[in-house]
C-alpha cells in the first residue's frame, strides 16, 4: 500500500527529489548535522514565502491542489528550470504553468549551422513577436536581405505591410498579409507577449490603414504549418515553395520557418543566387547578435 501511495503522489516525490538535490552551504544554510541531503521542508518553505506546514502536506499529498502561485514560488526556491518549472506545473495542477515571454537577440552557433544546412532552402529563426534573428544565404531571395536591415526593423510584418516589394512578389498580397497578421497574433499570444508586441501594433497601425483594418478584424487562421508558396521573384521570374514552422527545441518563443523549393529546378535556379548573397547568416564561434 505504501509503495502504491508513493507512486500516486508524483508532486511530493518529485519536491522531495528537487530538494535532495540543493546544496545548502550555497543557499546560505548551516549544512552540518543533516540526516539526508539537501534542503530541509522548513528551508524550501522560508525560500518560497509559504507556510512550512503548507509546504509539508503538498509533500504527503495532503491539503488539496496548490495555487499557481505557490508553485512558481516552490519553482524559485527549488530553482527550477524552465523545462522543471513546467513539469511542477503538470504534477500539481494538469496543465503547464502561463507562459511567459523572454526575449531573443541571437541564437547558437548550433542552431546557426542548420539553418545553413538547409540551403538552398531559405530558412530563417523568427521570434514570437516575428522579429527576424537569424537567417541563412538563401533567406533574402525568398524575403529581404535582413544582414543590411537595423535590427529593429528585421520583423517580417513590417517587411510585409512596409515594404513595396513585399506587395510586388506575391500573387494575392492581401490574403499572405492577413493570414500573417493572424498567426502573428496567435504566437505572440501563446508566448505571453502581448505586452511587448503593443508598441509595435501600435506604430503599424499608424503607419499603415490596411493592417490597422485587419488587426480589428481580429482574424485568426486555422493552424497551418505547412503550405505551398508562389511568390514573383524580381530576377528568377515565379518561384513555388513548400512553406513550413517550426517549433525550436519545444520552445513557444521561437519558431524555424523553412522555404523547400517545390521542384528541382526552383532549388537550381536559387542556387544560381547563392554565390552573390552576402554571408551574413553564415555561422560562427559565437551565437550571432543582430
Amino acid at each position: 500500500m505504501t509503495d502504491l501511495l508513493e507512486r500516486e503522489n508524483l508532486l511530493g516525490t518529485y519536491l522531495r527529489d528537487r530538494r535532495a538535490k540543493l546544496d545548502p552551504s550555497v543557499l546560505g544554510f548551516a549544512s552540518e548535522r543533516r540526516r539526508t541531503p539537501g534542503l530541509r521542508r522548513e528551508e524550501v518553505a522560508q525560500r518560497a514565502n509559504i507556510s512550512p506546514t503548507w509546504y509539508t502536506w503538498l509533500e504527503q499529498g495532503r491539503g488539496g491542489a496548490p495555487s499557481a502561485d505557490v508553485l512558481d514560488r516552490i519553482a524559485r526556491a527549488l530553482m527550477l528550470t524552465e523545462v522543471e518549472r513546467e513539469h511542477l506545473f503538470l504534477l500539481g495542477l494538469g496543465r503547464p504553468p502561463e507562459a511567459r515571454y523572454r526575449r531573443n537577440d541571437g541564437v547558437t552557433p548550433r542552431l546557426q549551422r542548420v539553418l545553413d544546412a538547409l540551403e538552398p532552402c531559405p530558412a530563417l529563426i523568427r521570434t514570437a513577436t516575428w522579429d527576424v534573428i537569424a537567417w541563412n544565404r538563401a533567406a533574402p531571395v525568398m524575403l529581404t536581405d535582413y544582414g543590411s536591415l537595423p535590427p529593429e526593423e528585421r520583423n517580417i510584418l513590417r517587411y510585409i505591410f512596409l515594404d513595396p516589394r513585399a506587395r510586388a512578389m506575391q500573387y494575392d498580397w492581401e490574403s499572405v498579409a492577413r493570414f500573417a497578421l493572424g498567426a502573428f497574433r496567435v504566437d505572440a499570444a501563446r508566448a505571453g507577449a502581448a505586452t511587448e508586441v503593443e508598441p509595435f501594433v501600435t506604430e503599424l497601425c499608424r503607419v499603415s490603414p490596411e493592417f490597422r483594418a485587419m488587426w480589428r478584424d481580429n482574424d485568426v487562421p486555422g493552424t497551418h504549418t505547412e503550405a505551398i508558396k508562389h511568390i514573383r521573384h524580381p530576377v528568377l521570374g515565379p518561384l513555388a515553395f513548400e512553406y513550413s514552422a517550426f517549433s525550436v527545441d519545444g520552445r513557444t518563443d521561437l519558431s524555424m520557418v523553412v522555404y523547400n523549393p517545390a521542384t528541382p529546378d526552383d532549388a537550381e535556379r536559387i542556387k544560381s543566387l547563392l554565390p552573390t548573397l552576402p554571408s551574413d547568416g553564415a555561422a560562427s564561434d559565437e551565437p550571432r547578435t543582430p
